[in-house]
């Protein structure tokens, strides 16, 4: 091991010692990558230096965490999957269940959750449902509930819908009031914590891509035991499940999977 990689094992061992963030999980090559650019940046020679700058700024580890949780995130993604979703999936949960449990995992700055509320709003079914959402990052939670957003997020919203759930203009939308009650936010590591069981629905898109295969192998059984018999989990178009029933779940769709057992 040369002293650059042991430098780096060791910055991987002290951030899961200090926070519970296991570095480990993640793709190591992006990840070394991201993370050298960023100490690189903030001018600290080594990720020994680094570890402890970022322990004593909240600045510096607020842009760590932003920078490890790549957090990418807009209303309505891959549109035709959330149709789907509207479509097809949601109504038959609702004939079966009118109380929803729902989850969004790893939710960044709210776009999807707030997606999801739209979405039960339309179906008649946001009232009696309970809305989850997680993620790791402070920063991003705190952002999540302001629902305040830029143009560019909002772009793929069906205009109907943009016109009764997104209000102000120009640069700057604020989410409808309802949605934001109707969403509880919460942090949560992934990879640590337990998950609460018995979701009728559970959407975690364009993350796991970020995870070697054994930490993605380990989210599709911790997400299969979080849904009960039936429920649907709907990850991101990169995100494809190739052996589903090893999880005890059964392809419903492309990228939606429905829990078997």
């Amino acid at each position: 091991m040369t002293p650059e990689d042991e430098d780096f094992a060791n910055f991987i061992a002290n951030v899961r010692k200090a926070t519970s963030i296991d570095l480990s999980q993640y793709k190591e090559t992006q990840m070394r990558r991201r993370l050298t650019t960023l100490r690189v940046k903030n001018g600290f020679a080594d990720f020994h230096s680094y570890f402890k700058a970022i322990m004593d700024e909240p600045r510096l580890r607020n842009e760590f965490l932003d920078r490890m949780t790549i957090n990418v995130s807009e209303f309505w993604r891959n549109p035709n999957r959330w149709t789907m979703l509207m479509d097809r999936f949601l109504p038959d949960m609702i004939k079966r269940s009118p109380k929803l449990k729902v989850w969004s995992a790893a939710c960044s700055t709210g776009e999807e959750p707030y997606t999801i509320a739209m979405i039960l709003d339309r179906l008649g079914a946001l009232g009696q449902a309970t809305l989850l959402a997680t993620d790791i990052d402070d920063g991003v939670l705190a952002k999540a509930k302001t629902g305040v957003y830029p143009e560019r997020s909002i772009r793929e919203v069906p205009k109907d819908m943009a016109e009764i759930y997104l209000k102000g203009g120009g640069d700057v939308f604020q989410i409808d009031e309802r949605l934001k009650r109707a969403v509880r936010f919460q942090k949560q590591n992934l990879l640590f914590d337990t998950f609460q069981d018995g979701f009728d629905l559970i959407v975690c898109r364009n993350v796991m891509i970020y995870f070697t295969e054994e930490a993605k192998q380990q989210l599709y059984e911790k997400f299969a035991k979080a849904l009960k018999p039936g429920g649907i989990l709907f990850v991101g178009s990169t995100e494809q499940i190739f052996s589903p029933g090893q999880y005890g779940l059964e392809t419903a769709d492309t990228f939606f999977y429905r829990r078997i057992v």
